[in-house]
């Protein structure tokens, strides 16, 4: 919101919430049915037309998005190093507001003026006389309402919403009060009704003109500068006649500079063009790509989970993943997405993060959860986290984290294959996490307990948590006798194996608990039982009288910077264990690797000490519905 909302501020349909978008379905339905049931000479294709062209608006928005959020993830041609935050994602996820404004305005346009009906596709007087408008009158007019509107008393109750923004996205380019969108609709509307009144126009030249529109829109808040230097030095006036991103920054750093909608040439006029302008578009040209000090390494899990990411759909990325109705009718891109991952083998970058001097990415492995479950594709999967290893070796990466199953020990052991294929020349260090995610676990299990049960599929974590309860004299219980005999070969001394017992009761009210863990084995747990995962995945909650923790993560430090997407499942600013752990294992300066089959792993104590020293908070425990015994 503006800092003091003026009148209008908000939009009309705003209570409405997803259900805002029926208000165009009757405009459509009647733009559909007048085409399906006139004949051939009496259709009006441009009243047809209005909705799939704002659906394309729709998608070309979005294409802008990802586009620019994977550029600021790898770093080159940056203009503000400087990240964003929930806060602007969530008042920037009412982007599509303008387009469903848009096209009330056409409906109700084309019901008002007749010489809108049946417009020809094209007609070149139309689309001159568009060009001349914009440029002799919508860029002039624009350039003093912008002017105005930086005034104190609008700059407060309208435009103060857009500056919000510091670093801008595409979107932010249609982030404003619902009045100040008024104010630019009937402004450019000016070389759209004066074509459609002097018979002028034209589907090309009115679709056409609004599609410049988005598109220098979405180009100018990108924060990374895409317009090469060639075009200027070929014909020089270009200069005056389109902005570039690093023009547009530089509104959004200084304020009162560089006013002009999309053509320089008016601030150069009135003496508010920003004299470091020339200068930041060259330097932001020069900037390189980004070389990161830590790299976590993960992979699709659902098929859903694509639209999740934060190169996709920011108003899902920004929460915990969940199911979402209307993706089903999404399936044709579903599908593609699937043919993506079986034909694309090469990670790719997903988020950028700085946490002090050090800058962190994600990247992505483009195969589906299930696809890891297949044995007959795990050889082709682990050449994919090879090639990555090794491309984060010559990039000077200092630590690697292995994150969900691209540390599984059915696929590489976890991560010892590559050490073994590659130790004497990787300068890297691979980390698996294993030491701070059963830290997170020993931490999770409540004061005063005296009896554990582990139940699912033992990994390395959930060796190390037994031997560790063991060690401190609590009893640790499983159910099946395979799991038994792999527990008491990994424990050491009499006393630990003493406290190591086979059990049918399921009589803990604490269990620790892994894959495999299956409906049938939470039915048997007692009323009040918490349930506390080692594993990377969440267990399925099947029981409403028990507690479940959040699988091994923990909140992070508010010096973390651009954190605006949630890892997977996860709350806001909450970061798993094993993404957690490779940080800390380069804020530390740690020079070995932590991976490995083997039930070693680093010292529980100093990962868990560790990663608080460095800012690191566990989550608070959930309600629990009653005392334990």
């Amino acid at each position: 919101m503006a800092t003091k909302p003026g009148i209008l501020t908000a939009w009309p349909w705003s209570p409405l919430g997803s259900f805002k978008y029926m208000i165009l379905a009757p405009w459509a339905a009647r733009g559909i049915h007048q085409f399906v049931s006139r004949g051939e000479g009496k259709r009006d294709l441009g009243l047809f037309l209005i909705f799939p062209f704002l659906l394309l608006r729709m998608i070309h928005n979005q294409v802008w998005m990802s586009v620019s959020r994977y550029r600021t993830a790898v770093g080159n041609n940056l203009i503000i190093d400087r990240g964003i935050e929930f806060e602007q994602v969530d008042r920037e996820s009412n982007w599509d507001d303008q387009i469903l404004l848009n096209g009330i305005l056409f409906y109700l346009g084309h019901e008002v003026v007749p010489q809108g009906h049946r417009l020809p596709v094209w007609r070149t007087d139309g689309v001159v006389i568009t060009v001349l408008l914009h440029s002799l009158v919508v860029e002039f007019l624009y350039y003093w309402l912008h002017r105005a509107l930086h005034h104190h008393f609008l700059y407060s109750r309208y435009h103060s919403h857009h500056h919000s923004s510091i670093v801008t996205e595409p979107i932010t380019s249609v982030i404003h009060p619902f009045a100040e969108h008024l104010s630019y609709f009937f402004l450019f509307a000016i070389p759209l009704y004066t074509t459609v009144v002097t018979g002028t126009a034209s589907i090309v030249s009115l679709a056409g003109y609004i599609m410049y529109i988005d598109f220098m829109n979405n180009m100018g808040h990108c924060n990374f500068e895409v317009v090469p230097e060639r075009l200027f030095t070929l014909f020089p006036p270009l200069k005056y006649l389109m902005y570039t991103p690093s023009f547009h920054s530089l509104h959004h750093t200084q304020f009162r500079t560089n006013y002009s909608l999309f053509m320089p040439l008016y601030d150069y006029i009135y003496g508010t063009a920003d004299v470091s302008s020339d200068r930041l578009y060259k330097e932001s040209l020069m900037r390189e790509e980004d070389y990161p000090d830590v790299v976590h390494l993960t992979h699709l899990t659902t098929l859903e989970s694509i639209y999740h990411l934060r190169l996709m759909f920011s108003s899902l990325a920004s929460h915990p993943y969940s199911k979402v109705p209307y993706l089903t009718l999404m399936w044709p891109l579903t599908l593609g997405s699937i043919l993506f991952t079986w034909l694309h083998d090469r990670c790719f970058i997903l988020e950028k993060n700085t946490f002090g001097k050090l800058c962190l990415q994600t990247w992505v492995v483009p195969r589906f959860n299930v696809q890891y479950l297949l044995e007959w594709r795990r050889r082709a999967i682990n050449e994919i986290i090879e090639e990555a290893i090794l491309e984060a070796d010559k990039k000077g990466v200092k630590v690697l984290s292995l994150g969900f199953r691209n540390q599984a020990k059915e696929l590489n052991r976890n991560g010892e294959l590559y050490l073994e294929k590659h130790s004497y020349k990787l300068r890297v260090n691979l980390v698996d996490g294993s030491s701070l995610a059963a830290a997170i676990v020993l931490n999770a299990i409540p004061k005063g307990t005296t009896q554990v049960l582990v139940r699912g599929n033992l990994n390395k974590v959930a060796l190390a948590v037994a031997r560790s309860l063991c060690e401190k004299g609590i009893q640790v219980a499983v159910a099946r006798e395979a799991d038994y005999e792999k527990l008491r070969g990994s424990l050491h001394g009499e006393h630990c194996e003493s406290n190591c017992v086979l059990s049918k009761t399921n009589s803990p009210k604490v269990w620790v608990v892994g894959d495999g863990l299956t409906e049938e084995d939470q039915s048997k747990a007692r009323e009040g039982t918490l349930f506390i995962p080692f594993s990377q995945f969440p267990p399925k909650h099947k029981r409403k009288d028990c507690v479940y923790y959040t699988t091994p993560a923990m909140i992070v430090p508010s010096s973390m910077k651009n954190v605006h997407s949630c890892e997977n499942w996860l709350s806001r600013r909450v970061m798993s264990a094993w993404r957690v752990a490779g940080i800390v294992h380069a804020l530390e300066g740690w020079s070995f690797n932590e991976c490995g089959s083997t039930a070693a792993v680093l010292d529980i104590d100093k990962a868990w000490e560790a990663s608080l020293i460095h800012g690191f908070r566990p989550l608070p425990a959930p309600a629990a519905l009653g005392s334990l015994p």
